[in-house]
């Protein structure tokens, strides 16, 4: 009899809804709405490493892109708010509000804010050929001859178009917008030549500068990357509210757990803090950013804000 009853619990357990289980107790999937080696892609990815081994469970990524990156985004949003699907995103989950009208869902009431994974400023970079010394000869040669330079991005709404967008303005300056479909096209075309400036993120634009192939004029963080630590800021510049870097961070859907969300965002911040990680996570420039969840939702919300600011501020149309 008591073998028997041994059996049935073990039944029992073994067909348990998963929230009765202590979490992790399965395979984890988060959403990456971008393509596989953005940076997006690449950060996540090397905090998981570390994380996976602390939750003792795999974690799989999963990159859905299109849209800005709402599509993965509200795949997520729609998902099962059991801790076991989460969204990795960055500034284009707070400017996708400002760029789709029709959004099936907000980026702040639809998600439960985990923890930063990291914040790293986007990097003015020129091409040495075109003779710009310093962001001043950048800013004179545009103010000298309206609408004649250009500037690339990974498209329409990007946190490198909104960082172009917002130094425009600071430094009232005219300059056309060419939008491309990834970093490594926006950046080639720079280093041709035909295309004057990019502001990319560290980590993808290092090693170009590194090789001499692009000259880094300015970069608009609130300090200057350790990766990069000769690039002035572009306040230090001389350039007011020109501060757009890229951040990155953990969502999940919006009625997670708690106690889930918890331990998330504990059980991530330790794996970021790690040596290894820490170290990875230098290289490519990008700085722990500390906050708790509920800071860390407050600055999404405010993010939103300002994004559908600095739009209307740019004058860029949304998407229909």
């Amino acid at each position: 009899m008591i073998r028997w009853l041994s059996v049935f619990v073990t039944m029992l357990w073994a067909v348990a809804p998963a929230g009765a289980q202590p979490w992790p107790s399965k395979i984890i999937r988060v959403v990456v709405p971008f393509a596989a080696g953005s940076t997006t892609d690449i950060v996540p990815r090397l905090i998981f490493e570390q994380l996976s081994r602390q939750l003792g469970q795999t974690i799989v990524v999963e990159n859905r892109a299109g849209a800005g990156g709402t599509i993965g985004s509200a795949a997520v949003a729609r998902s099962d708010a059991d801790g076991y699907t989460l969204l990795v995103n960055s500034n284009a989950h707070t400017i996708a509000p400002a760029f789709y009208p029709g959004l099936s869902y907000h980026p702040a009431a639809d998600f439960a804010a985990v923890v930063p994974l990291g914040i790293s400023p986007n990097v003015l970079v020129v091409s040495p050929s075109r003779g710009f010394k310093t962001i001043a000869d950048l800013v004179a040669a545009a103010k000298a001859k309206p609408g004649s330079l250009n500037f690339s991005s990974v498209g329409v709404g990007s946190a490198t178009h909104l960082s172009a967008e917002r130094f425009r303005l600071s430094a009232g300056i005219d300059v056309v917008h060419v939008p491309f479909k990834g970093g490594a096209e926006a950046m080639s075309e720079v280093i041709a030549g035909r295309i004057d400036f990019y502001f990319g993120p560290v980590g993808i634009v290092l090693q170009q500068v590194r090789d001499g192939k692009l000259l880094a004029l300015v970069q608009n963080g609130s300090r200057r990357a350790s990766a990069l630590p000769d690039v002035p800021t572009t306040r230090e510049a001389g350039f007011v509210d020109a501060e757009f870097p890229i951040w990155f961070g953990m969502f999940a859907p919006a009625k997670t757990p708690p106690a889930v969300v918890a331990k998330l965002h504990d059980e991530t911040l330790k794996a970021i803090q790690s040596p290894n990680t820490a170290e990875k996570l230098a290289s490519l420039g990008v700085d722990l950013l500390p906050m708790s969840s509920e800071e860390f939702g407050r600055f999404v919300e405010q993010e939103v804000t300002g994004n559908a600011e600095l739009v209307k501020a740019a004058g860029i149309k949304p998407t229909q």
